[in-house]
């Protein structure tokens, strides 16, 4: 950092219009954070408590779940404080935790659905070597790998941005992403270097396994029954559209934050929004809806709470069991 700038506070000027839709942005954007906070929580929640559903499939829906918690928290709690603000302005140390936890989060969802898609390829195109392969040792050492291989990578930016000259303390957004790097008073060709190849580890990678795993099975299940057809349809489906949903992200993400462009504030801010409210907002609607098994428990819960909601309180909860 430029010690002769004395700079410990970054000012957030993605924001517009707040002095007019102040309360209306907090109350929906307070709404959606429930939302989700409540949603992955319900399925988190099911996986754990039925043994049923403690399968690798499952415990790596719980894994993905518990991700977007993260993310979610990263930038809900500061964009709440910021819409009732007068100032939207951060602080420097703020603002690195921010980029790290964010970017380590969204490298870790890459190598979880990259893990997810190896697990349905053992289960679909090898199921009589799925309960070998797919151990609770091995399932275990791919959640390890995909929650500590993107902090390790991220760290070492984080330190390195850390380290930078400042020059600007204008950040053109609302939340501190890529845009960091328009700070530095110098671009820095070992950062450059690093991204990438963060970039390419983390993104590019995963992905290709991942879209190379599920062609894969859909060529076998093309050449089987219809029932097997099927079958692999709802497995695979769900976590396509998840992997279809974060790339996108990624993908504004990158453009946003790199390309200079004249894209106005209140259109880029719409689309800032978007990006956190679609991703962890509907991925426990894909897995509860999409997953039979998932969807299923969810139901059962559904009538128990209404079953429960309609006994007398007279009723002693001896009378609710048969």
């Amino acid at each position: 950092m430029d010690k002769s700038l004395n700079i410990t506070h970054f000012t957030l000027s993605g924001y517009v219009e707040l002095s007019k839709y102040r309360y209306l942005c907090f109350f929906v954007m307070f709404a959606v954070y429930i939302l989700i906070m409540c949603g992955n929580s319900a399925i988190v929640y099911i996986i754990c408590s039925h043994r049923d559903l403690h399968k690798p499939m499952y415990v790596f829906i719980a894994a993905l779940l518990l991700n977007c918690f993260t993310y979610s928290t990263t930038v809900y709690p500061k964009l709440l404080i910021d819409f009732l603000s007068e100032e939207q302005t951060i602080s420097y140390s703020a603002c690195l935790l921010q980029f790290f936890t964010f970017y380590s989060v969204g490298g870790s969802e890459f190598l979880l659905l990259a893990a997810m898609a190896y697990d349905r390829y053992v289960s679909i195109c090898k199921p009589l070597r799925y309960a070998a392969i797919m151990t609770k040792k091995i399932v275990t050492a791919l959640l390890i790998l995909a929650w500590t291989v993107p902090p390790l990578h991220f760290s070492i930016l984080t330190i390195l941005n850390a380290e930078a000259k400042i020059c600007k303390y204008d950040i053109n957004g609302i939340f501190c992403n890529n845009t960091f790097y328009k700070l530095h008073c110098l671009s820095s060709r070992l950062v450059t270097v690093i991204g990438v190849v963060a970039l390419v580890d983390l993104v590019i990678l995963p992905m290709l396994f991942t879209v190379f795993t599920y062609a894969k099975i859909f060529i076998i299940s093309y050449q089987s029954c219809k029932e097997f057809r099927r079958k692999a349809a709802e497995t695979c489906f769900p976590h396509l559209l998840v992997l279809v949903s974060f790339s996108c992200l990624v993908l504004y993400d990158v453009i946003i934050a790199r390309v200079d462009s004249d894209i106005p504030k209140i259109a880029r801010l719409i689309m800032t929004l978007q990006a956190f409210i679609y991703h962890p907002l509907l991925n426990p609607f894909i897995y509860g809806l999409k997953m039979k098994e998932i969807s299923k428990h969810l139901k059962r819960h559904g009538v128990c709470i209404k079953a429960g909601h309609s006994i007398h309180p007279s009723v002693g909860s001896e009378h609710l069991f048969f």
